[in-house]
């Protein structure tokens, strides 16, 4: 009986695996496709790849994206490390009511905001364009940092900075040189997550975008109505991009705490 329930969960593992994979494996293997046809394979080649970074649109949209998502996640993390410092150093009911209201961008649908940007930039009279996409990308890129940060801080000793502070370092060098190195693999952490919902957001980014300024998952939505097997390449690169962040965001942190263990007296 054990042995027919292992057998049926490896089974229900493989086909769940198969219904989650295959599309970006028929993608990736599209992209090596000799001919146009999106349905079958004629012959090995890497021809859409020249085509694609020959495409002036789909290489404008990579940089902003790239852009956009280095901007977002060096901002968001800054902002988000020292709003989960602060907030592990307030009273209670101040940090369940700050940490309520950084789940609401996690938790609230993509598409209620990002109309709720848009209404907002338009009520503030700002021009849609790289300054709004960077905004909005900052804005639901924090609480992904401060999520990955606050359970750091809260393992850590609070007494810490207190204690460097009485040997005679300022809060700025205390919080440089003792706090930011103990919850270095959060900040890690966070900073990966958020570079990968950046780098690929298309909701939001669909709402808020200007004239001339578009990224992958825009350029993707426009391309999909015409036959283009270019996108197969794009996608690919995308998922090879994406996936080096996430494998970094699973290794980073532990080989950082591992390290930072390794390296306490005995």
């Amino acid at each position: 009986m054990k042995r027919q329930n292992k057998l049926s969960s490896k089974i229900l593992m493989w086909v769940l695996a198969a219904f989650f994979y295959a599309p970006i494996l028929y993608a990736v293997i599209f992209s090596f496709n000799e001919g146009k046809s999106l349905t079958k394979f004629t012959g090995f080649s890497t021809k859409w790849y020249g085509k694609m970074f020959q495409n002036r649109e789909m290489m404008e949209a990579v940089f902003y994206t790239i852009v956009i998502a280095l901007l977002a996640t060096l901002i968001s993390t800054v902002f988000g490390t020292l709003t989960a410092i602060g907030l592990s150093k307030s009273n209670k009911g101040l940090k369940m009511a700050v940490e309520q209201i950084n789940n609401l961008p996690i938790m609230n649908p993509d598409i209620v905001t990002a109309i709720g940007l848009l209404v907002l930039f338009a009520t503030l009279h700002i021009k849609s364009g790289f300054t709004t996409m960077l905004l909005a990308h900052v804005m639901f890129c924090t609480p992904y940092v401060i999520l990955s940060v606050m359970p750091r801080l809260r393992g850590l000793d609070p007494n810490l900075a207190e204690a460097a502070m009485d040997l005679g370092a300022t809060p700025v060098y205390a919080l440089v040189k003792v706090i930011i190195p103990q919850i270095m693999p959060g900040i890690v952490s966070g900073a990966l997550t958020a570079f990968t919902m950046s780098f690929d957001d298309f909701v939001i980014s669909f709402f808020v975008q200007g004239n001339g300024i578009s990224n992958i998952s825009i350029i993707v939505y426009t391309m999909s109505k015409r036959v283009n097997p270019s996108i197969n390449a794009l996608a690919t690169l995308v998922t090879a991009i994406i996936s080096v962040f996430l494998l970094l965001a699973n290794v980073l942190p532990d080989r950082l705490a591992k390290k930072k263990t390794l390296a306490l007296p005995v």
